[in-house]
């Protein structure tokens, strides 16, 4: 009897004890099959030591916890919510986290990018991070690999609650209103350009290089927007847009030095009456400003492939290396920007001092006049952008919302100075706008029209009586 009882005992604790294990297993939802991961787009089957393995992390980011769990194939279950990707590898600003729960937390707003030691800290230290946790049947994670780019890849359910990290104020500021911003930015670049593009009057040399300006700085824009916007993930698409960004950005600086060296020249020269056309100075201009932004550019570039930080390139992988340009690549792209704005302080400043001196002003210095003024303010406006644009690129986030803020201005300020804040520009829009579409008489009252402009008020004055 005492046997039998010692029996039932055992079988007893071994029926506990493997109950207690089955409740302990953790539950993973991996994308694809197990011995498949994502090469491109698609699931494929690769060997053992290629396979993805759940890697366990405590919230005390603790790694390597031997964890028992069970793999769940498939796509989460998302219902009516919207399901979206995340990519983690080496230097992204997203991470992801696998709980000993079987949790996936996705920490989307991280200090550095790539420092895994400052996020470690700041959890230890239990400050605030912003980040959401998946449960079991609302993710996904596996392997993928895209050329020479491995990353850890994860389908999850967007969390439409209350309360969601979509709601925090820096998810509000870079990914709703840097956007809203950076296309007023461009819409209001966009009037100017076609403005001084349609306008006559004002397709001289000053009005090509403020069109040149403004389209340099809409491509600048919309690459600024895509680098600040924290789902663009892609580590190739992060290169180009940032190159394109500082290449146009640089262009635009030289194309402003080339304006304040025009006005500089013309009113340090005895004789303004020269036999060479505004085509052909332009022509010279673009010379200078596009060769000097190109072979800068170039520069850049190949600094930041080859001797950016050599002795580290060994040990970095593919994305470290390539998904942003390097510190010596935008030293390249930004040192000459300050050498402009340095020119053109001294441009603006002998200028003003030949202003100064003249008693007697003929009609072309009275018009450089009116564009001297608007170059001194598109210089104090970009130079302002510029240099709040290099503060985003430090790890502090009020830095980074400021960039945000002032970089709204750009555009509408850009707008009054060279439409608005020109006498002979709304002179020239009322005119053709008002006189050819309108007989009312509040559209007539003008002030005096400024040089270049009689032949179009005498023109428009005709087709409105007749």
């Amino acid at each position: 009897m005492k046997i039998v009882c010692a029996h039932f005992l055992v079988l007893l604790l071994a029926n506990c004890n493997f109950a207690q294990d089955i409740d302990q297993t953790v539950r993973v939802n991996k994308c694809c099959e197990e011995h498949e991961i994502y090469i491109g787009r698609s699931c494929t089957p690769v060997n053992k030591t290629s396979q993805w393995k759940p890697l366990f992390t405590s919230e005390m980011e603790e790694s390597n916890l031997q964890i028992s769990y069970k793999l769940i194939t498939g796509a989460p279950d998302c219902g009516s919510m919207q399901p979206w990707s995340i990519y983690h590898y080496l230097n992204s600003t997203d991470k992801l986290r696998l709980l000993p729960s079987g949790i996936l937390r996705h920490f989307f707003d991280h200090t550095i990018p790539g420092e895994e030691d400052e996020l470690r800290e700041a959890i230890i230290k239990g400050k605030d991070l912003i980040y959401h946790d998946y449960t079991s049947g609302k993710y996904c994670l596996d392997k993928k690999i895209e050329g020479d780019l491995e990353s850890e890849f994860a389908w999850v359910c967007a969390p439409n609650s209350e309360k969601e990290w979509y709601k925090s104020t820096e998810f509000l500021i870079r990914n709703i209103i840097n956007p809203v911003t950076h296309g007023i930015n461009i819409a209001c670049l966009i009037t100017v350009a076609i403005i001084y593009f349609v306008m006559a009057t004002l397709r001289d040399l000053t009005g090509n290089i403020v069109t040149t300006i403004c389209m340099c700085l809409i491509v600048s824009q919309s690459g600024d927007m895509i680098r600040l916007l924290t789902v663009f993930k892609s580590h190739i698409s992060l290169i180009i847009t940032e190159t394109i960004c500082y290449f146009s950005l640089l262009g635009a600086f030289f194309w402003l030095n080339s304006l304040g060296f025009y006005i500089w020249k013309t009113f340090k020269s005895r004789n303004v009456f020269l036999r060479i056309t505004d085509g052909k100075k332009y022509c010279y201009y673009s010379a200078y400003a596009w060769s000097c932004t190109i072979f800068l550019g170039a520069l850049a570039i190949f600094a930041h492939f080859t001797m950016d930080y050599p002795e580290f390139n060994s040990s970095l992988t593919f994305e470290k290396q390539e998904e942003q340009i390097g510190s010596l690549g935008m030293i390249i792209f930004f040192v000459p920007v300050a050498f402009t704005v340095i020119a053109d302080i001294f441009f603006f400043a002998t200028t003003l001092k030949t202003i100064n001196k003249m008693h007697t002003y003929g009609r072309i210095h009275h018009k450089l006049r009116h564009s001297f003024r608007m170059y001194l303010l598109l210089l104090l406006i970009m130079t302002l952008c510029w240099l709040f644009f290099l503060s985003s690129f430090s790890k502090y986030d009020g830095l980074i919302n400021s960039h945000i803020i002032v970089n709204a201005f750009l555009g509408p300020l850009i707008l009054y100075i060279c439409v608005f804040n020109q006498k002979h520009v709304s002179y020239l829009i009322r005119k053709t706008c008002c006189y050819k579409n309108c007989l009312c008489s509040c559209c007539r009252p003008e002030p005096e029209p400024e040089w270049g402009d009689e032949m179009t008020a005498m023109n428009t004055n005709n087709d409105y009586w007749h």
